[in-house]
């Protein structure tokens, strides 16, 4: 679809939200920009302007209900009506359950999960009455697969998910054309892993393989645009969910061995480092976390993904073109 549209984002100054930014932005479109720190937003903004396109930084905490609808009447106020409202924020901590406070747990509940119910509901306020808009939830594998070490992330994934089908079977009640969807994604190269808090006495790292949050952003971007109620993103996403559909029992006992390790950096202590659980860092963190070295730019399965209408049909032509030769043959 061309560009031209408005488009909020949360999230939007680190990782997968910043490169949805930058993703949406070189389509033209007018971006609506909802963080907490504003050296980012500032810089987000800039990267808007460079693409071509129309920022507006709205310093806002989607804990805050009344914050992300004041947001979203600022957006309309300033650019116009939304048409893609983005669910992307999102905190955690890193580390075993019994280790992480309740007010911590409360915290990364409030922002990740119920950040996206506030959105949801400025968002649909709006777009229900035109009868037309689209919001994407940005998911995770882990919202079909919980894993040791991040129960907070985890449980909000899951109930996001919860929610979000909840919300799709209301909209078709009504006959409504919003669309809903939610994209799920791999272990991804973000700072993340550098100001989410941890109780890990290394340096956390996601789950190998792992991918740059560009192909997380080509995928929400490509979600906007299509009316696919999910989008698996990276082969992983797709053999943890369906692997844990057929045998959760087998993915338990493998995480519960593995999954430990593979969080984390070998040989590479915590020390003192920033958390952005209660307050933004400072600076301004970018897309890329430390992992470009391990990161994959794209994602065949994501091309399948976007393209299954057209290989199916090549698939059946040729079908067809082989069976036809067989006849002659015959």
């Amino acid at each position: 679809m061309s560009g031209g549209r408005v488009v909020a984002v949360t999230g939007a100054t680190s990782g997968v939200g910043r490169a949805v930014v930058q993703e949406f932005a070189r389509r033209g479109d007018s971006i609506a920009l909802l963080a907490r720190g504003r050296e980012a937003l500032e810089g987000a903004k800039q990267d808007v302007e460079r693409a071509g396109g129309r920022a507006l930084a709205l310093p806002t905490d989607v804990a805050v209900a009344d914050q992300v609808e004041s947001a979203a009447e600022a957006t309309e106020d300033a650019l116009g009506p939304i048409d893609v409202w983005v669910n992307n924020a999102m905190t955690t901590i890193f580390g075993e359950f019994l280790d992480v406070s309740a007010d911590e747990f409360g915290r990364a509940t409030e922002v990740t999960y119920l950040g996206a119910v506030w959105g949801t509901r400025a968002a649909l306020r709006r777009m229900v009455q035109r009868d037309r808009g689209t919001i994407v939830f940005v998911g995770s594998a882990m919202a079909y697969r919980g894993i040791p070490l991040q129960a907070p992330y985890c449980a909000a994934k899951h109930a996001e998910k919860g929610f979000f089908e909840s919300l799709r079977c209301e909209l078709r009640h009504h006959g409504s054309r919003v669309h809903l969807t939610m994209v799920q994604l791999p272990g991804l190269n973000t700072p993340q892993f550098d100001h989410c808090e941890t109780k890990m006495p290394n340096q956390p790292m996601p789950v190998p393989p792992i991918y740059q949050p560009e192909v997380a952003a080509r995928a929400v971007a490509w979600a906007a645009d299509h009316r696919r109620r999910e989008v698996y993103v990276g082969l992983p996403s797709v053999y943890t969910i369906l692997g844990n559909k057929v045998a959760p029992w087998l993915a338990e006992r493998y995480l519960a061995r593995t999954a430990y390790d593979s969080q984390q950096v070998d040989g590479a202590p915590v020390g003192t480092r920033p958390s952005n659980l209660f307050a933004p860092v400072e600076g301004d963190p970018g897309a890329h976390g430390r992992f470009d070295d391990q990161a994959h730019p794209r994602s065949p399965q994501l091309f399948l993904t976007r393209n299954r209408h057209w290989l199916g049909l090549t698939a059946l032509a040729g079908a067809a073109a082989a069976g036809f030769l067989a006849q002659r043959r015959r």
